[in-house]
């Protein structure tokens, strides 16, 4: 028997058990979100302004143990100079996964532009945009990952 130092394979075995740990907590965190947006939906059902289904569905996360914020100031970085330029995210969950809820007709690539931007100046890398004027929540859920 011998005491030697685990070799560079067990490792890099517990660096990528402790990635999947991150990743399925992540998971975890994304379907929970999903799950609390389907959640609001089946009660309220479409048709109700925006900040309606915003502040259920920041009830809704809270009420499960999930922090979030609604209304985050995102400013603009240009030329080295930080400005207010009057954008919002909707809501940060975690400090991790931004929401935007909508409330419209159909998606559009407007609104995939708006959460595309919204991910890379906040430096976070997953979004949802839940359009809750839908009468199938799944019509109106899409997953946006940098």
């Amino acid at each position: 028997m011998t005491d030697e130092a685990p070799g560079p394979q067990s490792n890099d075995h517990e660096a990528h058990e402790g990635h999947e740990d991150v990743r399925d907590r992540f998971d975890d965190l994304s379907r929970l979100v999903v799950d609390a947006g389907l959640s609001v939906h089946k009660v309220l059902g479409p048709g109700l302004l925006e900040s309606t289904y915003e502040h259920c569905l920041v009830h809704e996360l809270r009420s499960r143990g999930v922090a979030s914020n609604r209304q985050v100031p995102i400013p603009i970085i240009y030329k080295g100079a930080k400005l207010d330029a009057g954008y919002r995210i909707d809501l940060i969950v975690e400090n991790s996964i931004i929401v935007e809820v909508k409330t419209v007709e159909a998606l559009t690539r407007l609104h995939e532009a708006q959460i595309l931007t919204y991910l890379r100046l906040s430096g976070l890398r997953t979004g949802f945009l839940m359009n809750f004027n839908v009468t199938l929540f799944k019509n109106g859920l899409k997953r946006f990952v940098l």
